[in-house]
């Protein structure tokens, strides 16, 4: 992203305030290298909605982590994106989080509910879910569930 940034500064992919930009730089970093549990727990899986799926302690607290940056983004900046009124490289970072919040029933407060159908309400996000949805088979069998559940 930063390299990006650096070949189309024109596209604006951080936030124009200082502030704004040294708190997306460090989500950005949290969540290009955090949130382990998170991922190996709920991996993404744009063709399933697993309801009531019961989350373990080490991805709850992922979970929590997440929620707890988007509310103070959202509370400092306004939204509807997570530094305003423009989307940028924080957002496209946490739209797969979107993904995996809606494939394994994670239920949000009002305010990252919000935040998750601008999410959703992209263009750009709806695009690739849409592109992902039509990927032929092979199908991964460890993502797939049981339509029991």
């Amino acid at each position: 992203m930063e390299y990006l940034n650096e070949l189309r500064p024109e596209a604006k992919l951080f936030p124009a305030d200082r502030i704004a930009r040294a708190r997306c730089r460090s989500i950005c970093g949290e969540m290009h290298a955090g949130f382990h549990a998170l991922r190996s727990s709920l991996p993404i899986n744009l063709k399933a909605h697993v309801h009531g799926f019961t989350v373990w302690s080490a991805a709850r607290a992922d979970i929590e982590r997440i929620l707890l940056l988007w509310r103070g983004c959202l509370e400092q900046w306004g939204g509807p994106w997570l530094f305003g009124t423009e989307r940028c490289v924080a957002d496209a970072m946490f739209a797969p989080v979107v993904t995996r919040f809606r494939t394994y029933d994670v239920k949000l407060d009002e305010i990252c509910e919000g935040y998750a159908k601008t999410i959703e309400g992209w263009a750009d996000y709806q695009e690739w879910v849409e592109a992902a949805r039509k990927e032929p088979e092979p199908r991964i069998t460890e993502l797939e569930f049981d339509a029991e559940f």
